[in-house]
């Protein structure tokens, strides 16, 4: 007899396994083989509470040097913090293994996973990992959180970025989470995202800290954001309350610089900035000279720049904004003693292209 033919409400099936309400179970997905011969699985933890509920997803390690994600679902997986008081927690600590394995955002083929959905059997590996999770796993959730950072070297601030003020239950979620910075992100095509809202999913974006580094602070509101989510589903019977309401930004730009040199950082993450507000400095390796930074627009330092040698084209900080069009009050206070020759920034919203150039988490 198949399995499909025994699985049936309220049965949760998923890898050929008959989850029923009440169980825990840890199960395996088999997506490959290394060239060595080595099976490449990924490990998938499921909650079910007896009381029927939503069914929501905890995901990290879709790029696999992004480690802060995976390890705030490892706390939540180790401290047994995910047994749900009615419906259903599936939990997914690394879905890229093999990001993971190579320290890289993508797969070997230089692929990314979030870019390939919703996959091709016969496609790439990308595509390969992309179809799998369609097939077992998409079916099955109706909310999701999906755990990124920044890129390289580059830092994003506590942030939630979903698709705001479009659809309620979306809008919902971001609330219920809490983070210090909520960012309207466009859907971007072949994301996990945009193709979960398509099947009628759910799914927010939660950003903190750079690839390959631990962020502490980061994490821990990860798991706080999280059981706040689970507790506004009727999941999970308290949980922590936000320090502070988020700040929403409807509008973000990269500030990049023309000129390659060593950039000098004046600003940290969550500092606002006015217009014209010096931010850095680049400077060329010789001690000849050195143009002061100003910022052509207002807002909050919600992606810094770490790495001090910068190329022409690099992302130098990106600015969430809460205006929602230019406006005087956004000018700054004049400042004297202005460089000789003012570095040129481009300013520009943070569009597909330009995000995905940077690379900056999702």
């Amino acid at each position: 007899m198949s399995t499909e033919s025994v699985c049936s409400p309220p049965d949760l099936c998923l890898n050929g396994l008959i989850i029923k309400p009440g169980q825990q179970v840890m199960t395996r997905l088999v997506i490959s083989r290394l060239p060595s011969g080595t099976v490449i699985d990924i490990p998938v933890y499921v909650y079910r509470a007896v009381e029927p509920g939503p069914t929501v997803l905890l995901m990290a390690g879709l790029h696999g040097d992004e480690v802060n994600g995976i390890e705030t679902i490892r706390r939540m997986v180790r401290r047994q913090m995910l047994q749900p008081l009615r419906g259903t927690i599936i939990a997914i600590p690394i879905l890229n293994i093999y990001g993971f394995l190579n320290f890289s955002r993508e797969v070997p083929d230089g692929k990314d996973v979030n870019r390939s959905f919703p996959g091709n059997p016969r496609g790439s590996l990308a595509s390969r990992v992309a179809h799998r999770f369609m097939r077992e796993i998409m079916p099955l959730i109706d909310y999701g959180i999906d755990f990124h950072t920044g890129g390289a070297a580059r830092a994003n601030i506590p942030q939630i970025r979903c698709l705001l003020h479009q659809d309620a239950e979306t809008d919902a979620l971001a609330e219920a989470f809490g983070a210090p910075f909520t960012l309207h992100a466009g859907l971007r095509p072949g994301s996990l995202r945009e193709t979960a809202m398509q099947e009628g999913r759910r799914i927010i974006v939660y950003e903190t800290g750079e690839s390959l580094r631990l962020d502490e602070p980061g994490i821990d509101l990860g798991i706080v954001g999280t059981l706040r989510v689970l507790h506004y589903l009727g999941m999970m019977p308290e949980a922590p309350a936000a320090a502070q309401p988020s700040v929403v930004c409807m509008r973000s730009t990269w500030l990049r610089a023309k000129y390659a040199g060593l950039f000098h950082s004046l600003v940290h993450l969550g500092q606002y900035i006015e217009k014209g507000q010096v931010f850095g400095s680049v400077a060329d390796p010789y001690g000849e000279n050195s143009v002061r930074l100003e910022s052509p627009v207002a807002g909050y330092i919600i992606g810094l720049n770490h790495m001090p040698v910068v190329n022409q084209g690099d992302a130098l900080v990106h600015v969430g904004r809460t205006d929602t069009t230019p406006s005087r009050a956004d000018l700054g206070i004049p400042f004297e003693d202005k460089p000789m020759r003012p570095l040129e920034i481009d300013a520009e919203e943070d569009e597909e292209a330009g995000e995905e150039l940077m690379r900056d988490g999702e």
